[in-house]
């Protein structure tokens, strides 16, 4: 894959994943009730660097590791299981506050 394409997808990708999560609402508050955006800005990007830098890092060593086939599998099925975590956990407490 090109260098440009795959940054072009994973900003896309990272982008649209990120918008109206709860970092993205933090950071929303942060700003708000501090009335510096400034600096809530550049401790918000310097914290996704660093979370980046160790996906990215995690995911090289993985790769090392791990057969792609393997490594897509097991990444399914985690978002398979929190999928299911954080759904029954909100369907739980939907239920126990009615």
């Amino acid at each position: 894959m090109a260098p440009w394409v795959l940054l072009g997808s994973t900003f896309t990708t990272v982008f649209l994943a990120e918008l109206g999560d709860k970092t993205q609402l933090a950071t929303l508050l942060l700003s708000a009730q501090s009335g510096r955006p400034i600096p809530v800005f550049v401790g918000a990007a310097l914290a996704l660097i660093s979370t980046s830098l160790v996906g990215v890092l995690l995911g090289q060593w993985l790769s090392r590791h791990v057969a792609p086939r393997t490594l897509e599998r097991l990444a399914g099925s985690l978002m398979l299981v929190l999928g299911v975590w954080i759904g029954g956990s909100a369907l739980f407490d939907l239920l126990g506050r009615s």
